[in-house]
């Protein structure tokens, strides 16, 4: 068998969960294809330790530092395809090569579906965004909306008014009821029923909103719940057990990472309902730990099956 362990996936979760098996001496092979779903964010906030840096040169650091271990390797490659074989897993690349492991972490996180608004997309990360906890105070109290797909929407409007004055646009597709109604007005929170049709402003940066009637609302940031999906086909090609989510589909886990699948586990946004960059690197961490002792306490697949 190739590796002891094979990560698919190098952003928080997958370096996190390299790191453990790496101190235990564990051959480990992270593939890795650099396009992480935080690559549209300035900054990283949140993150003990962290805060206010770039994405990228969190991962930077972390790669830096696992370079200090001699049995891990980090190749920028694409997993296609992946299976089980014997006791373990053989793992196929996008130029046809093929690779065996005896256990497999699967960490290359979701995609978002954005919803189709003129302007959006080239915002996304910057001005519009996901998480308020995230990104909300750098708005510095100014006017924010939160744009809806369904009823998340009030959830996100609901908490928005601790960072700044806010207006729920509702679409056509949600519509609060009068006591959502009362309780939103108790927050300072606005219901606008004529919809979105533009974004106004100098991309990335949000100034205002533009409606369907003409008139433009001013806006420093506008809150969606995109709809996710997990970024490669790996899972289910393994047979994982999903679970569905408020934004969409993820890989279910076990409290320490493990999926339905005996020698795979999972960490970060892929297996987890609430996306966020310190739960991403702790999953990482229980994912990692857990792969290592199931080398030693279940090494045979088959009965473990």
């Amino acid at each position: 068998m190739g590796y002891d362990v094979i990560i698919i996936g190098g952003s928080f979760a997958g370096l996190s969960a390299a790191m453990q098996l790496a101190r235990a001496r564990r051959d480990v092979l992270i593939l890795d294809t650099s396009t992480p779903r935080n690559r549209y964010a300035v900054k990283s906030h949140g993150f003990p330790g962290q805060d206010g840096q770039k994405p990228a040169a969190i991962a930077a650091t972390l790669r830096a530092e696992l370079s200090a271990y001699a049995t891990v390797q980090i190749r920028g490659a694409e997993a296609k395809a992946a299976s089980q074989q014997g006791d373990g897993f053989v793992v196929s690349l996008s130029n046809g090569e093929e690779i065996t492991t005896r256990r497999l972490v699967l960490a290359y996180g979701v995609r978002d579906t954005l919803p189709d608004l003129p302007g959006l997309r080239e915002r996304w990360g910057a001005s519009v965004l996901h998480c308020p906890y995230c990104h909300g105070y750098e708005l510095n109290r100014q006017p924010m909306g939160v744009l809806a797909r369904n009823e998340l929407a009030m959830h996100q409007a609901m908490l928005l008014p601790d960072w700044g004055p806010t207006t729920l646009f509702t679409q056509g597709t949600f519509e609060p009821t009068h006591d959502q109604r009362q309780t939103l007005a108790k927050r300072g929170a606005i219901v606008e029923e004529v919809p979105i049709i533009g974004l106004v402003g100098p991309a990335p940066v949000l100034e205002a909103v533009r409606l369907a009637d003409g008139r433009e609302v001013p806006l420093a940031g506008l809150f969606i719940a995109p709809q996710t999906a997990p970024s490669n086909d790996l899972g289910a090609m393994l047979g994982c057990e999903t679970k569905n989510g408020p934004t969409g589909p993820y890989l279910a886990v076990d409290g320490m990472q493990a999926t339905s699948v005996p020698g795979v586990f999972a960490a970060g946004d892929l297996a987890s309902p609430m996306p966020n960059a310190t739960l991403a690197a702790a999953a990482g961490v229980l994912a990692g730990g857990a792969a290592h002792r199931s080398l030693i306490f279940d090494p045979d697949l088959t009965e473990a099956a």
